[in-house]
């Protein structure tokens, strides 16, 4: 398989309509997009503390249409697509997260009992989450606990209705919406604003990452949490040095390691489909694809501008990450900088194999099924562009397969070939 060079086309476009009178605070960034796990529905915050949610799939025709209606209040739009109705939902507040879950796990009493169906968390700026029933609309619940912005949010992929929420009160939180929304667990170890949260696809590890660097236990100041919760206990920090992500076992809660390498505030982060692989991308200009059971950095992607693209300074901050993704079947990654450039990545390749200019950049996610990937911005709006569509190799697919079972250590423990070893944990491609 060689990696595509084709570049991104612009399929389409979605803008919000004029807002109403809102409240002055309220900000018009897309800080976040999503799609449901079955690429049903998409959602994204289209500012005004308003999220848009859309039956999927559209035709490009649709969405141009639909990309000149204007949002009435947190009614359903009047058109609908096979039952399934555009909904606009009013939360009160500058929406920075979004995440789908997964449907209930089937079989699951307690999935069953407490929540069986798909539903949207949106986090919010004054420190609630809003959960929401996708097909009505209507508010499931309202959790609170966090005392800040809360910035991004995670569903564990089994249906098992488990969200992390991570926030700029320097703490994730884990809830369990099939206990009413229950929250189960505090994690704390961040110094500074954690900006994001993934969880694994084998739902083993959750990474979070904020804007700081590896302090002395000295430096730590302990986050003011109610003591209803329980409150992990800090493990020894290591010294001063390199930003740094923390990883976490979903099954005990407790830290696992600390992934260092960074030169600046890790912002965005994303697991490959299965689970070998971590990608952090950073204001440092770089992403880093890490081995997330040994810590190993495997690969750095560096975000050089392109001068002929740009049409200011060249400044090496212009680069800064913002969003960081991989594609569906494992093979590329999608990145937005602030040099207003999306950029798509083939693994094996240091270098961008394709790329679409683009405005004030702020996330991005591949539709589930792969084609396509959606963009957000700072004005508001998202733009779908064409996306390499690729038959994976049946080496890859092999591959794939085993690592949503195996470790990197279990891996190396088999009585096999050291370049085949090498392959099956992405040291060679």
């Amino acid at each position: 398989m060689k990696p595509s060079a084709e570049e991104p086309v612009l399929l389409a476009e979605l803008k919000p309509g004029r807002p109403q009178q809102y409240d002055w605070k309220s900000s018009c960034e897309t800080w976040s997009v999503a799609f449901s796990p079955d690429g049903a529905w998409f959602a994204w915050s289209q500012g005004h503390c308003l999220v848009k949610l859309i039956p999927w799939p559209l035709e490009e025709a649709e969405l141009c249409k639909a990309s000149e209606r204007k949002g009435h209040g947190g009614k359903a739009e009047a058109r609908s697509r096979g039952g399934a109705k555009e909904k606009t939902l009013e939360c009160g507040q500058i929406v920075w997260g979004l995440a789908f879950s997964a449907w209930p796990a089937a079989g699951d009493p307690d999935g069953a009992a407490g929540l069986s169906c798909l539903a949207l968390a949106t986090g919010l700026n004054d420190g609630q989450i809003k959960v929401w029933e996708v097909q009505t609309g209507h508010l499931l619940f309202s959790l609170l606990g966090h005392q800040d912005v809360v910035r991004d949010l995670s569903f564990a992929p089994n249906g098992s209705l488990i969200l992390v929420s991570a926030s700029r009160d320097r703490t994730l939180r884990v809830w369990d919406l099939s206990k009413d929304g229950r929250q189960v667990q505090v994690l704390t170890g961040h110094m500074q604003w954690v900006y994001c949260c993934s969880i694994s696809p084998d739902c083993s590890m959750l990474c979070s990452a904020a804007g700081e660097k590896a302090v002395s236990p000295t430096a730590w100041q302990p986050v003011p949490l109610s003591a209803t919760f329980p409150v992990l206990p800090l493990c020894e920090m290591p010294p001063c040095g390199k930003e740094q992500a923390l990883l976490w076992s979903m099954r005990s809660y407790t830290l696992i390691r600390r992934l260092e390498g960074h030169q600046s505030s890790v912002v965005s982060c994303d697991f490959s489909p299965d689970s070998a692989l971590l990608a952090t991308a950073s204001y440092d200009t770089c992403v880093i694809m890490w081995d997330p059971y040994t810590g190993e950095q495997l690969r750095t992607l560096r975000h050089v501008p392109l001068h002929s693209a740009l049409d200011y300074s060249s400044d090496v901050h212009t680069s800064s990450l913002r969003s960081v993704c991989f594609s569906p079947e494992g093979l590329y990654l999608a990145t937005v900088a602030d040099d207003r450039l999306l950029r798509i990545w083939a693994l094996e390749l240091r270098s961008p194999v394709a790329f679409a200019p683009m405005t004030n950049g702020l996330c991005c996610m591949y539709f589930p099924h792969g084609g396509f990937i959606a963009t957000g911005t700072r004005d508001g709006h998202v733009q779908f562009w064409t996306a390499p569509r690729v038959l994976s190799s049946l080496k890859h697919l092999c591959r794939k397969a085993l690592r949503t079972f195996l470790t990197t250590y279990q891996v190396l423990a088999l009585p096999i070939p050291r370049k085949l070893k090498e392959f099956l944990t992405y040291r060679t491609f």
